[in-house]
């Protein structure tokens, strides 16, 4: 385990309807759901009260980025969001390709019984999981911090 930064994370998967919570325990052995927080004015506030109670080394944030690796309106819309937690929370914010995680999320939610239907609620957080198990497997295994540092551009608040 030679490099991997000791803490709890917090994993972000931001919809446009809902955003999906996870976090980790400090030795990053395994990510859990922790909520849904549902996509308002109020959705930062919510992920900056959930930062201050896990206390997280850094926000893992979902980059939505299409099959040919460019980006989107959903990539946009994701930044815009890590960049206002990255603000409220004063926590480091790094961004990962989650390509694949929704759909990651709902083959495993399928193979354990649940309907699209009966998902919805949860699917996010298990995306969310998805994203941040990804990120500290990532960093066990090469050493380096998963994706990349979110540089907040200190002369447009």
């Amino acid at each position: 385990m030679t490099g991997f930064r000791r803490g709890v994370r917090l994993g972000i998967d931001v919809g446009r309807a809902r955003i999906g919570v996870a976090r980790c325990d400090p030795d990053g052995l395994l990510a859990v759901p922790v909520e849904t927080v549902p996509r308002s004015d109020a959705a930062v506030g919510r992920i900056a009260e959930l930062a201050a109670e896990y206390e997280p080394l850094e926000l893992v944030v979902g980059l939505p980025i299409n099959l040919r690796g460019e980006d989107t309106a959903s990539t946009a819309d994701a930044r815009e969001f890590a960049e206002a937690l990255g603000r409220a929370c004063g926590i480091a914010v790094r961004l990962i390709d989650e390509r694949l995680s929704t759909v990651t999320a709902h083959q495993a939610l399928r193979a354990s019984g649940r309907t699209q239907r009966t998902s919805r609620g949860v699917v996010d957080q298990a995306a969310a999981v998805v994203l941040l198990q990804h990120a500290i497997d990532t960093e066990k295994n090469t050493g380096n911090p998963a994706g990349t540092p979110l540089i907040l551009d200190e002369e447009n608040p």
